[in-house]
């Protein structure tokens, strides 16, 4: 066995292992894992439960003479069924919550059967650390270039039209499978706090600080998950690009964009209720019925108008540091991509951004 020290996320890239084995419990492994990892657990979630319950009841000895039981015998499954056909120069990297006891059982019996095994030190938590060190102890390198504008104006659409240029995008959006309003709920769930700032840093990483890197402007909570202070102040500090766009455009977009929710007008009414204590019973009912009857576009100007743009002028009229105003005549796909096209070129080297930030500062 070969031990493996984990001095930066930027390691893991760099990684010289067909794969990373996480052993532990099913509930662990959901909450967050090494990226790419995949689960071969020692211990089932109630069996972890057990062997716990027998080291703070009983004693630590009998704990580990039924837990080391429970890891042999789930070794011998994962060894007759997910490694079965792993020949010799099969290289995998282990881990567990601290390196321990887990980690290095499993690891010894793969050891003995002959592939060389790398056994991360300091286990799931010296990658937690590295995760803590980039997303809130230390201030991060790159630069930002911030999308904003009311919603509806195709802010994540054009970010991925960006992508296509060859520009840097964050989707912060994406990451936290969430579209950022009480509307934005998707179908599937929101990853936990830690999960997102995993995914958050390994989109992090890869990424050029000598090149801008454009992230849509959100507020420090997309639904339920809090933007880590480090990119949180990056972005309040980030030159912005502000997008407009006809009412009519942004409500058609609306309608294409959160098309799921026009397919479930329960899930729909109940979020309508949720906007109770902001409008008056007489909005509220002219909302339910418009969505009764499908008259989305209608449903989704109101919205806008009434609800999101007002709240949006607020915040809009605080900020000061906006390098570029855009307004769109549509937000059809041939005039995102010149859009992107345009930004890309305006925003091509890190030294605009610098120059522009530090202007507003």
């Amino acid at each position: 066995m070969t031990p493996f020290t984990l001095t930066s996320l930027d390691d893991l890239r760099t990684l010289s292992v067909d794969t990373i084995i996480d052993v532990r419990a099913p509930a662990e492994y959901a909450e967050d894992h090494l990226p790419g990892a995949i689960n071969l657990p020692v211990l089932s979630d109630a069996e972890r439960a057990k062997v716990g319950t027998i080291y703070t009841q009983d004693s630590p000895f009998n704990a580990r003479k039924i837990g080391g039981a429970l890891v042999a015998q789930n070794t011998a499954h994962h060894l007759e069924t997910a490694l079965a056909k792993k020949d010799g120069s099969w290289q995998p990297l282990v881990y567990c919550w601290r390196g321990g006891q887990r980690s290095g059982a499993f690891s010894t019996i793969l050891d003995q059967v002959g592939w060389r095994v790398q056994l991360l030190k300091g286990g799931y938590q010296s990658y937690r650390r590295e995760i803590v060190k980039t997303l809130y102890d230390a201030s991060l390198p790159h630069r930002f270039v911030l999308i904003e504008g009311g919603t509806g104006t195709a802010k994540t659409a054009l970010l991925h039209h960006l992508a296509d240029t060859g520009a840097q995008m964050l989707d912060l959006e994406g990451l936290a499978a969430h579209r950022g309003s009480l509307f934005g709920g998707i179908a599937t769930q929101q990853p936990s706090q830690k999960m997102f700032e995993s995914h958050l840093a390994a989109a992090l990483v890869p990424l050029d600080p000598a090149q801008v890197t454009f992230v849509e402007a959100e507020s420090s909570k997309i639904g339920e998950r809090l933007i880590p202070p480090s990119l949180w102040e990056s972005m309040s500090k980030a030159p912005r690009v502000r997008i407009s766009a006809p009412l009519e455009a942004r409500s058609r977009f609306l309608c294409c964009a959160y098309s799921d929710l026009t397919q479930d007008q329960d899930r729909l009414g109940l979020l309508i209720d949720h906007l109770r204590a902001y409008h008056s019973a007489q909005q509220i009912a002219q909302w339910h019925a418009e969505a009764q009857t499908g008259n989305w576009e209608v449903l989704a100007r109101g919205l806008i108008a009434e609800h999101y743009d007002p709240r949006y002028a607020k915040s809009a009229a605080r900020q000061s540091n906006v390098a570029e105003h855009l307004s769109l005549p549509d937000l059809e796909p041939a005039t995102l991509i010149q859009t992107a096209k345009r930004l890309t070129r305006a925003f091509s080297q890190a030294s605009v951004v610098q120059s522009l930030s530090t202007a507003d500062q």
